[in-house]
């Protein structure tokens, strides 16, 4: 098979929809190496490589192409497409405007479809594109990939006329850097390089409302004062990071929680995640919706336990190994803070069920499910 893929995200996007994108193409290239993979970049980069024999990249070629990249992305790549591969994967909730009625197959991973529930957190103008985007996408692709139940239910709910038969849940894989064989990064080095406390419980993600880093804060509030609890916060935000940390100040908890990206490069962090999850008492991770839910499993993979909300799909992707909690009750978070900061046999517990847990998810795995839809596809 000849399989391509809008890799505009792969080649371009450091978060989320890259990491998905570059983790797929690399986990299928070197699983399934007899088949080719073609990537549809709009703009060349040579900041993330795909080095495999058997993956091709296509750019656009013609003048007006390269002066408008986009415009080739979402309308003139589709006569290439055609012409060169057997299945077009979209990896990020959009397929070209023109594919329908192309020979060739078509997917779309459907990663969330958060903005539909929460407009006010996202700017309109995007609301007004993403709403045309993935509905558009949702209808016209052969197949479509959700990255959880929870996203697959949301789709048929929000799409009515789509066909729950045409809809795969494939989940997402957790990177192989952080399932560590040996745990042989120095603690005290870890703590002394980002001047941490010993013993901190810790949050990554984007500081955004939906999130909800509020109500750990809210948590942190009801510990003695005499109590060393403390958080570090891994992230970027704007006006809730504000309001974060003004409730911060005015309750006197500021040098209890640590935003680590204020300090530090965004780089040196991304290296020691692994092991600042690991030394960690546990990830706490309160969101009110998410599509998935990677840094669960990131924190699972690396030895850490796992605080995590009882809605949406972190309730998949935290299994049983997680402890759930109602993301709105800060008693809820505390209680669990509490009972895994004072029982080590507790946690020691909570850790080996979710590296198990974790286990699950791993690159081949996930690859699999993928090529099992390509393969369901051509039959």
């Amino acid at each position: 098979m000849k399989i391509g893929f809008d890799a505009k995200r792969a080649f371009h996007n450091n978060t989320g929809l890259g990491n998905y994108s570059r983790t797929l193409i690399h986990s299928l290239a070197n699983k399934f190496p007899s088949n080719e993979y073609v990537l549809f970049n709009p703009k060349k980069n040579k900041h993330y490589l795909f080095p495999e024999k058997n993956i091709q990249e296509i750019n656009p070629s013609h003048f007006l192409s390269k002066i408008f990249p986009s415009f080739w992305r979402s309308r003139w790549m589709a006569a290439t497409i055609e012409k060169s591969v057997d299945i077009y994967h979209g990896l990020s909730n959009e397929l070209p405007w023109n594919m329908l009625g192309k020979k060739c197959k078509t997917v779309v991973t459907i990663h969330d479809l958060i903005f539909e529930h929460y407009p006010e957190q996202y700017n309109q103008l995007d609301v007004f594109f993403y709403k045309n985007k993935f509905k558009f996408a949702c209808q016209t692709a052969d197949r479509i990939i959700a990255i959880s139940e929870a996203t697959k239910q949301d789709i048929l709910n929000t799409y009515t006329k789509i066909n729950s038969t045409k809809i795969d849940v494939c989940y997402q894989s957790c990177d192989a850097r952080f399932f560590l064989d040996s745990k042989n990064y120095n603690r005290n080095e870890l703590i002394g390089h980002f001047n941490l406390p010993n013993k901190y419980f810790i949050y990554v993600g984007s500081i955004i409302e939906r999130k909800n880093l509020l109500s750990i804060c809210k948590a942190m509030k009801l510990f003695n004062n005499d109590e060393d609890v403390y958080l570090v916060v891994i992230g970027r935000g704007a006006a809730y990071k504000q309001q974060v940390k003004t409730y911060l100040l005015e309750n006197q908890l500021e040098s209890k929680v640590v935003f680590l990206e204020d300090i530090f490069d965004r780089t040196q962090i991304f290296n020691a995640l692994p092991y600042l999850y690991h030394f960690s008492t546990a990830l706490i991770y309160p969101s009110i919706m998410e599509g998935f839910g990677i840094p669960v499993l990131e924190a699972m993979a690396s030895g850490t336990a796992v605080i995590t909300s009882n809605c949406s799909s972190l309730k998949e992707a935290g299994g049983e190994a997680a402890i759930l909690i109602n993301p709105n009750s800060a008693s809820d978070i505390f209680n669990a803070m509490k009972k895994l900061n004072q029982d080590d046999l507790f946690r020691a517990n909570c850790i080996e069920k979710g590296l198990l847990h974790a286990n699950n998810f791993t690159n081949e795995k996930c690859a699999a499910q993928v090529m099992h839809v390509y393969q369901k596809m051509m039959l």
